[in-house]
């Protein structure tokens, strides 16, 4: 009989640590080995991980991978990136006139279901190799489309109603927006392909997951404050239904 202590961990992971980072120290704080998450963070990027501890969290990861995700993401615009986020060389863009109504369209004409190229900095492997692989040995591939699907795609602290459709911006500029979309979306490919539509670039400056499917950021712990004595105790069943929060 298994007695291992076993659940799932709700993770605020901080900026700088990959996942698989933030899964390396949950093994030294749990002591056990059978450790993994459901769904990567990038390093730059901060907020919710599902990581699993133990043999039955573990066997319930695949529930978990494909569920839907919520975001809040800084898009800068009239500047390009090479990963098309702040981990790579920054460097000008086109700067023409964008109204706020030309912004919100084309934020809407990503919203449904699409086909998106993923970025080459993603470990999408094609021929057996991982594209950030190929990416960092200065090669840049053709590589399919992959679809998913965007729920929405919004302003946060957006214009207020009064602010005229035709009101300009002033790139290079930052917005705040809200992401609500599927599994295997990249939220780096979002800004590319915004800043593409109009006319000019655009990279994540700030990424943060603030949900996966029922489970929210409010209910995560942060790293330093989980140890050997406590971790129990921050983690759920391993087997949740989804409808649960």
């Amino acid at each position: 009989m298994n007695t291992e202590p076993s659940g799932l961990l709700l993770v605020d992971k901080p900026a700088g640590m990959t996942s698989h980072d933030v899964v390396d120290k949950i093994r030294r704080i749990t002591k056990q080995r059978t450790v993994g998450h459901a769904g990567t963070l990038d390093p730059f990027a901060t907020g919710l991980l599902l990581v699993a501890v133990g043999r039955e969290a573990t066997k319930e990861l695949s529930k978990f991978v494909g569920l839907d995700k919520t975001y809040e993401a800084t898009i800068c615009l009239g500047k390009a990136s090479a990963t098309f986020d702040t981990e790579g060389p920054i460097s000008d863009a086109p700067c023409p006139t964008v109204t706020i109504d030309e912004l919100m369209t084309a934020m809407k004409k990503q919203v449904g279901d699409i086909l998106q190229m993923p970025p080459m900095h993603s470990a999408i492997k094609i021929d057996g190799k991982k594209l950030y692989e190929l990416a960092r040995a200065g090669k840049d591939i053709e590589r399919p489309a992959r679809p998913v699907t965007i729920h929405s795609f919004e302003l946060v602290d957006g214009p207020e109603e009064e602010v005229e459709a035709q009101t300009k911006l002033e790139l290079p500029t930052s917005i705040k927006a809200k992401i609500h979309c599927g599994s295997g979306t990249y939220i780096r490919a979002m800004a590319r392909d915004l800043g593409e539509a109009l006319g000019t670039a655009g990279y994540l400056t700030a990424l943060r997951r603030t949900s996966i499917g029922p489970f929210t950021i409010d209910k995560s712990a942060k790293l330093d404050q989980l140890s050997a004595e406590n971790w129990v105790d921050h983690s759920l069943p391993p087997v949740l239904p989804l409808s649960s929060n």
